[in-house]
């Protein structure tokens, strides 16, 4: 039995759920996102929220069933509070911007980045090494993020490079003389 699926989502207040058939949609203050489920789970609503159940005995139908819930959780988060990521650039010169529909970053490279914001996507840089980005659909803000960390990724010797905040880099020891 799984243990996130058995729990139903909660709504918080000023979101509104509608399901129709295995679509689930819900619109909230910061946009609307819909998400449309397997046949193997059965969606419904009730006082305590939206319960999410296994239609039948298949392995896939259990496997499903806490994906499905979760999948519901997040698009229901994301019209109520958003989601948010945090980078942390380190290392001498490599410096963040942004400029217009772009990310400027320059990463110790002869050139700099430039990398356009995508729609629904919302990026600032408070300082020249830290890089907030936020959205209401959970899986496009961790993409845009695990791409802008792919431009320099954090290296173990000096731990320069572009890491998620509050992110633990394994360093290793440099060459002995």
């Amino acid at each position: 039995m799984s243990r996130i699926g058995k729990n139903p989502v909660a709504i918080p207040d000023g979101v509104q759920v509608a399901i129709e058939g295995q679509t689930v949609s819900a619109k909230g203050k910061l946009g609307e996102l819909s998400v449309t489920l397997l046949d193997e789970v059965a969606v419904s609503q009730d006082e305590a929220g939206i319960a999410v159940a296994p239609n039948g005995n298949s392995r896939l139908a259990k496997t499903m069933w806490a994906t499905s819930r979760t999948l519901v959780s997040n698009i229901i988060v994301g019209v109520s509070n958003g989601f948010e990521k945090k980078l942390e650039i380190s290392g001498v010169g490599y410096r963040a911007a942004v400029q217009g529909k772009d990310l400027v970053l320059q990463l110790g490279y002869s050139h700099e980045i430039r990398y356009p914001i995508p729609a629904g996507i919302d990026i600032k840089c408070p300082t020249q090494t830290e890089v907030v980005i936020s959205g209401i659909e959970k899986q496009k803000v961790g993409q845009v993020a695990s791409e802008i960390r792919g431009f320099r990724g954090p290296e173990p010797f000096k731990g320069k490079g572009i890491k998620y905040a509050g992110e633990q880099i394994l360093r290793k020891e440099g060459k002995k003389k």
